[in-house]
């Protein structure tokens, strides 16, 4: 999964004969995952149509304040598309351009939204060999990197005016491969590696039969995607689940029975930063598992049962400098329980559920939990989708290692 999976992007486009390769840039956008808005300079039309880019991007191209061919004539807020932006990119950004960004000479709708936007920018020259060298454009590069924007180098090569040499835009997978990697570097758990666990526990019976739970995993899962896009190498241990998982910094290790869960997790745990056990591990076990299955017999039928180890337990008495993160599903005394959880478990961090709470709990899409840390802080939190409360959990690691 890309970097710029699920961002938004605005494209601007000066007029260049370089705007023929954002066909290939927008398509490129589109295929990493992000929603692409293209601004046009009205010079830019003149290399490349707006319908072209309206169709490869699904959103309606702007290139003039409003729009003059509709009967009521419509303001195209570019306040509001600057803010709406997580990326702005400029390509090409021509001579012409740039220099208007430099000095916000704002007479049209890119330079209007580009001066009004919050959201990092970068921008990738295009212009031939002399242009490009010629103070004035260097100046232009300088003031530009000095207001916080990224220049994407231009290439050396052939250009339009026959000669060849530096100035020719960088090619489209240049530049999302520069964009992903500018992203990457500043993500804020990049170089972290996390473990979780996920999911139910299922403890044999017989060949046919288990005892297990109703945990769906999806809470787990949904902190494994997000501490992954936040830049962490993620280990997911996950319990019987129909949920997977496709992110090149995500590897699952996929387990059945707690015995095999607390193996996988003393095999990685010594190698991670931070290990947030989200998995409903079973308690109990049958102690004498049939090596055939059980016949229906009498009425009565007792199985008897014998503890599971307690894993998040035992990586609390090993751990050394890992952030520990443990999950606590009560219905009765609930912050009192989770603290003793804490104190006994030697955790960092405990994420209370309680079954009281309704919206919260296995199978659903929403959770609603409370924070208690080592310290006994106490903060409860509102009802959210569960992908909100990954986030929240996320950014009680990163608060952890950066505050």
């Amino acid at each position: 999964m890309s970097v710029l999976s699920g961002k938004k992007v605005l494209l601007g486009i000066s007029g260049g004969i370089a705007a023929y390769k954002t066909a290939s840039l927008v398509r490129l956008f589109i295929k990493a995952g992000a929603h692409v808005q293209v601004i046009m300079t009205p010079a830019s039309k003149d290399f490349i149509t707006p319908l072209t880019l309206s169709t490869l991007s699904k959103n309606p191209v702007y290139s003039t304040f409003f729009n003059q061919d509709e009967e009521n004539e419509t303001w195209n807020n570019h306040v509001e598309l600057g803010l709406w932006a997580d990326i702005m990119v400029i390509a090409p950004a021509t001579a012409n351009t740039l220099s208007k960004m430099a000095n916000g000479t704002c007479d049209n709708l890119l330079i209007a939204i580009y001066l009004s936007a919050k959201c990092p920018v970068f921008f990738a020259p295009a212009m031939d060999l002399d242009m490009y060298k010629h103070p004035s454009t260097i100046a232009s590069f300088k003031a530009l990197q000095e207001f916080g924007n990224t220049i994407i180098p231009a290439e050396s090569g052939e250009l339009a005016s026959g000669l060849s040499g530096e100035g020719r835009m960088a090619e489209p997978s240049t530049i999302l491969s520069f964009l992903e990697a500018d992203l990457e570097s500043k993500l804020p758990l990049k170089g972290k590696k996390i473990l979780i666990t996920a999911g139910p526990t299922y403890e044999a019976v017989d060949p046919v039969r288990f005892i297990g739970n109703h945990s769906s995993g999806k809470m787990g899962f949904d902190i494994a995607i997000r501490a992954a896009n936040l830049g962490a190498s993620v280990i997911v241990v996950a319990g019987p689940t129909h949920f997977t998982l496709n992110h090149s910094l995500i590897q699952v290790v996929s387990v059945v029975s707690a015995q095999e869960m607390y193996e996988a997790c003393h095999q990685y745990f010594e190698e991670v930063d931070v290990a947030i056990a989200a998995a409903a591990v079973s308690d109990y076990k049958p102690k004498n598992v049939a090596t055939q299955k059980i016949k229906k017999g009498t009425d009565n039928f007792v199985i008897e049962f014998e503890k599971t180890k307690d894993i998040l337990a035992s990586l609390g008495k090993i751990k050394k400098n890992q952030f520990l993160i443990g999950f606590a599903l009560e219905t009765e005394n609930e912050i009192e329980n989770a603290k003793g959880k804490i104190q006994k478990k030697n955790l960092d961090l405990i994420v209370l559920n309680s079954l009281q709470d309704e919206g919260a709990g296995f199978g659903k899409a929403t959770n609603k939990v409370t924070f208690i840390d080592k310290d006994f802080n106490i903060e409860p939190m509102e009802l959210k989708s569960k992908e909100a409360v990954a986030n929240d959990i996320l950014n009680k690691v990163i608060a952890n290692f950066y505050e």
